[in-house]
């Protein structure tokens, strides 16, 4: 991961959040990897493993076969906590599709992490600690209603953890199973993870 911090003072017109952010809006990302922004800096993450894609794509298929046609999963939607300087690009993010696809096709503007529905995040080794605390805090207080972390990387084995009811900055529920047990999504994601078919 690379990160480039923010030069404030080249930014005429506003704070370091609006430098910060049209920033993101102008940068080049390559194919395949991803921009965020956290502590007053842009960070790049590379391509994630193949493992990584292949949960996402199994859980977007679960997804997919259960929700409304007004709702959409999203990959590298970029979705922003403004009050707090964050801007993540989640694995997966579930949200009106009005509200992501309703808009002029000029706009990259992210979408406020608050319109999303459910945000998941698949750990790859350089980034799982922030997965587990910033990710989960800032979530939290966006508040983000459903937040799924499939992390490969567990210290105890893999596992996936549900968290739901944000409330004051903080998850009220948690539910946890290790890869091979089945997590019941919430309404409205009438859904159950197989968990044992993720490659890890």
């Amino acid at each position: 991961m690379t990160a480039a911090m923010a030069e404030p003072g080249r930014n005429a017109g506003g704070g370091v959040w609006e430098y910060l952010l049209q920033s993101w809006r102008e940068l080049d990302v390559p194919e395949g990897w991803r921009a965020e922004i956290d502590g007053g800096r842009i960070t790049l993450a590379p391509p994630p493993h193949r493992h990584h894609n292949g949960i996402a794509a199994r859980v977007q298929r679960a997804l997919y076969g259960v929700l409304l046609p007004e709702r959409g999963v999203y990959q590298t939607l970029g979705i922003h906590i403004a009050p707090l300087g964050k801007l993540y690009v989640p694995d997966l993010v579930v949200a009106p599709r009005e509200v992501v696809e309703g808009v002029d096709a000029d706009v990259s503007d992210p979408v406020d992490a608050a319109e999303a529905l459910l945000v998941v995040e698949i750990t790859s080794k350089g980034n799982a600690e922030d997965d587990r605390k910033k990710k989960l805090w800032a979530y939290a207080h966006a508040p983000v209603p459903v937040y799924l972390l499939i992390d490969r990387f567990d210290e105890h084995g893999p596992t996936a953890t549900l968290f739901t009811g944000p409330e004051n900055g903080a998850y009220r529920h948690t539910e946890r199973v290790a890869f091979g047990g089945v997590l019941k999504l919430p309404e409205p994601f009438p859904v159950a993870l197989e968990t044992e078919q993720f490659p890890h």
